[in-house]
């Protein structure tokens, strides 16, 4: 075997040993390898603005343009997950013109556009529907190949008259197939007020999928046990909003450890403080007196993801640095490390693992100019390499 076959084999991507649990995000020694070792193991970053699809027929994409189901300019992709050569976006119907809310596209060397396709398919992108997708707002692929999407079940949040067609959900899809694996409802977990942000799933020492899913409104973590089809709603201390003036967002991030352990990191952006739960409490539900206080934040704090493992990555509200917290290190900003930062002075929506390649990535946009209606055409959005001291 050659040695550039050796470092390629090297670098392969560690297969998953479990249903519950993620290898870890091999680290390259890429300064070691020959220029063409490196070319075969680069893959380069994805940029767009709007969106494309991949549409049936021309027709098609007429009749949407004609009828405003088909706005470019109020498309905007926030969440995403990467599975070998595939990647899944979020594309929230924050305003109407959105013809799909959950999408894939490939990562290809040498595109020079971006075209997404609904996942799974057009029929399940279909507005009013309720056994369809209405808005998905958090994307989170498991070590199954399960795609879970978060439906928050209102479109148009963003508009003056927003509208709830549905009530909110979890649709789980195997991204081998794209069959529908399971729906999971918030039948008595939920209030008329509920606003459910961010997503988690975890899988018990046994195999058994739990999912986990902030309540913003209801300064609230809803626990669901998937194979059981119940779950419960777990009440945080007022502790964890304090300071706010009002509880805006609740940020999610859960973190393993090689030996199996999880932990559920949580803050409000308005707080001041980061909390801490181990999964385990959560699964069992005994959380009583089990949530601790993991620090103080010197800013606000947006977290926008973890790399399956120990490290949680953030930046600051308005800032386009990205940082790496190791969760064994105590929450100080010694332990915060500069990772990435725009060129653009984008903003950061998410990081996201990309296995097969050995990266991490961040997915960017102008989303402060989207959310104020003055992104042009479209919002200016790109799926980069994080180059940084990982």
């Amino acid at each position: 075997m050659s040695k550039l076959s050796l470092l390629l084999a090297a670098a392969t991507l560690v297969t998953i040993t479990s249903a519950y649990q993620f290898p870890p995000l091999p680290q390259l020694p890429t300064s070691l390898l020959t220029p063409e070792a490196r070319q075969l193991l680069s893959t380069p970053d994805i940029k767009w603005s709007g969106a494309e699809f991949s549409w049936p027929c021309g027709t098609t994409k007429a009749l949407l343009k004609n009828s405003g189901k088909f706005i470019p300019k109020n498309i905007i992709a926030t969440r995403a997950q990467i599975s070998r050569d595939n990647v899944f976006f979020a594309m929230p119907r924050y305003r109407k013109g959105v013809p799909a809310t959950l999408v894939k596209t490939k990562l290809r060397r040498g595109a020079c556009s971006v075209s997404f396709e609904p996942f799974p398919c057009w029929s399940m992108q279909e507005e009013g529907k309720c056994s369809a997708l209405q808005s998905v707002v958090d994307i989170v692929l498991d070590g199954s190949d399960i795609l879970w999407a978060l439906d928050t079940g209102v479109v148009g949040t963003l508009e003056d008259d927003p509208v709830q067609y549905c009530p909110p959900k979890i649709l789980a899809f195997n991204v081998k197939n794209g069959k529908l694996a399971k729906t999971i409802t918030f039948d008595g977990l939920i209030n008329k007020n509920s606003r459910l942000q961010y997503l988690a799933v975890d899988y018990g020492r046994d195999g058994r999928p739990f999912v986990y899913v902030s309540d913003a409104a209801a300064r609230a973590i809803i626990v669901y046990d998937v194979q059981a089809s119940r779950g419960y709603r777990v009440m945080l201390p007022k502790a964890v909003s304090e300071g706010c003036g009002k509880k805006d967002v609740l940020y999610l991030a859960m973190t393993r450890k090689s030996c199996g352990t999880s932990t559920l990191f949580f803050t409000y952006l308005c707080s001041k403080k980061l909390f801490s739960i181990q999964t385990d409490y959560l699964r069992d539900g005994r959380t009583n007196g089990k949530i601790e206080d993991a620090g103080t934040k010197l800013e606000k704090m947006v977290i926008i993801g973890t790399d399956n493992g120990c490290a949680i990555f953030f930046r600051h509200e308005g800032h386009p640095e990205v940082y790496r917290w190791d969760t064994n290190t105590a929450f100080q900003q010694v332990n915060f490390k500069p990772v990435y930062r725009s060129d653009s002075c984008q903003l950061a929506t998410h990081a996201v693992a990309d296995y097969r390649h050995s990266r991490m990535r961040v997915l960017e946009s102008n989303f402060p100019d989207y959310i104020q209606g003055k992104v042009g055409c479209g919002a200016v959005q790109q799926l980069t390499v994080m180059e940084g001291c990982f």
